[in-house]
């Protein structure tokens, strides 16, 4: 996902603020509600202002009629569908919510709007939420918040559709993901990380997969580098599972409100009871699976362990070896996995990772800094793969791994949360390419404390341990000139000094608390 509204960069310029207004605008109608309930009525609501508006702005063209539009019918579907934008039927259209929103039967309304919604529109079977009459949801509260988000885009009819609801729609998620905190992570990675992944692969295009897709930020975060470098959308081919209905319709939404398409397969289903995607070879795997999952199940003779039986206490070599198993001959891998997935020998994970270490197929190896995730305090790392090192297009890296240690990067955002920065970013992902010889990413040289390139030998000695500290080293102190000697004596004497302050400084306490009548 891109980068929320509340960070500093540039990106999101004239909008800082609004999305987090907006939030506590939102949040204080939440009531009692909780958090992970309270995502999908304000998520769908958002959704539905989007379709509803890009529908409006399609239809005022169609009746002025002009060009392409002259003779057209505003009121025929196919019109809509030809320009791929959602057929919004009356019952639907956001005028008619917003007009019966101080009614009691405000909750019905809408739900009749997203049934009339996926019935009229194909992609939307079966994705949207239906539940706004509920006994438990406050009517009066429903009918403030169509207000609130009737205001979003209001004024700018450019850009309003797209670029402001779907902003919102991405702080949104993040928010929702920082108020349910451990659980918030099934279905949201913070962006920084999935920016990370994606510019570090590049995934210019192809197909692109993702097994445990979330509320598919991964995909979103892929169309915009896409078109950031002048591609097109389509130019990548998207696949997505997720084994929870619900996070699967938040990222089905997610997509829709981009006019992003993927195959996300019939149903929501789990990876690996059953692959939705079996045949697929990826020129991009990217993903973020759960951490040490011990609740997976585990055919032994499954195809996809060709590196050795992954333990049923952790499906961490698991996901692993299925992102391996789907990647195309000319693929590349990114995905966040436990720090202990680079140094663990229980169970056989020692024995998995030295058999893909030796398969030459781990590129990059990168550190992070710790409180990234708004759902784990567990450090985490990321991996790159890699099925072909000399594919002519690039340096040929052949037998050998860069680590990359970012644990020192990141700017704390709040007392117990932390994000990359654009120049974090930047930092990793030049060094990266460096190494691997892209065009015009400069040359590449280790860099002490932060790279290092390291051959399989080097991997051998260490244990077939991936952790970069092993390899990087101690960062370089510059010498400020000034011998050892000067600088241990003006150092003691410093200390002295600070010695006696605190001396002085107990004595004074003392003596104030004798004056009150206490004795030590």
């Amino acid at each position: 996902m891109g980068t929320p509204a509340n960070s500093k960069t540039k990106a999101n310029g004239a909008l800082i603020g609004f999305e987090a207004k907006l939030w506590l605008a939102a949040d204080k109608l939440r009531n009692n509600m909780d958090a992970a309930e309270y995502k999908h009525v304000v998520l769908g609501l958002i959704f539905l202002k989007y379709i509803s508006d890009a529908f409006e702005e399609m239809h005022a063209k169609l009746i002025e009629g002009k060009g392409d539009y002259a003779g057209s019918n505003p009121e025929d579907a196919d019109e809509y569908r030809a320009e791929n934008v959602f057929w919004v039927p009356i019952e639907a259209r956001w005028p008619h919510l917003q007009a019966s929103a101080k009614q009691p039967t405000i909750g019905k309304v809408v739900d009749d709007a997203m049934v009339a919604l996926e019935r009229d529109n194909i992609r939307l079977k079966g994705v949207l939420p239906k539940d706004y009459a509920r006994p438990g949801l406050d009517k009066h509260r429903l009918g403030e918040l169509i207000d609130l988000i009737g205001t979003i885009g209001l004024g700018d009819a450019a850009n309003r559709s797209k670029d402001i609801l779907g902003r919102v729609y991405e702080y949104f998620l993040t928010q929702f993901a920082s108020a349910e905190g451990k659980n918030g992570g099934q279905f949201y990675t913070p962006s920084c990380i999935v920016r990370l992944i994606v510019e570090m692969l590049g995934p210019y295009k192809g197909r692109i997969y993702d097994p445990c897709c979330g509320s598919g930020g991964m995909f979103v975060q892929s169309e915009k580098f896409v078109l950031e470098h002048g591609g097109r959308i389509g130019d990548l081919s998207i696949y997505g599972q997720e084994s929870n209905a619900t996070t699967r319709r938040l990222a089905l939404m997610n997509l829709a409100i981009r006019n992003i398409e993927a195959d996300f397969g019939p149903e929501h289903a789990d990876t690996f009871r059953r692959d939705l995607h079996k045949d697929l070879r990826a020129q991009f795997v990217i993903a973020n699976p759960p951490f040490n999952d011990s609740d997976w199940h585990r055919a032994d003779d499954d195809v996809r362990w060709q590196y050795g039986v992954p333990p049923k206490g952790n499906a961490n070599f698991a996901w692993v070896q299925h992102f391996i198993h789907h990647l195309a001959q000319d693929g590349f891998a990114g995905f966040v996995l436990a720090n202990g997935s680079m140094s663990s020998n229980q169970s056989g994970e020692g024995d998995i990772r030295r058999a893909i270490i030796e398969a030459d197929l781990v590129d990059c190896m990168v550190a992070l800094p710790g409180q990234l995730f708004y759902s784990t305090q567990i450090p985490v790392c990321l991996w790159f793969l890699a099925k072909n090192k000399n594919d002519g297009k690039r340096r040929d890296r052949r037998g050998q791994t860069l680590f990359i240690d970012a644990r020192k990067l990141g700017t704390l955002i709040d007392r117990v949360h932390r994000e990359l920065t654009d120049a974090d970013i930047a930092k990793v992902v030049g060094t990266y390419h460096a190494w691997r010889g892209e065009k015009d990413a400069g040359s590449y040289g280790d860099i002490a404390g932060f790279a290092k390139s390291a051959d399989l030998d080097l991997i051998k000695q260490h244990g077939h341990v991936l952790t970069p500290g092993r390899y990087v080293g101690a960062e370089e102190v510059e010498d400020d000139g000034e011998p050892f000697e000067q600088k241990m004596t003006r150092l003691v004497a410093e200390l002295n000094g600070q010695f006696a302050e605190a001396a002085k400084l107990e004595e004074a306490i003392r003596a104030n608390l004798g004056g009150l009548g206490y004795r030590f």
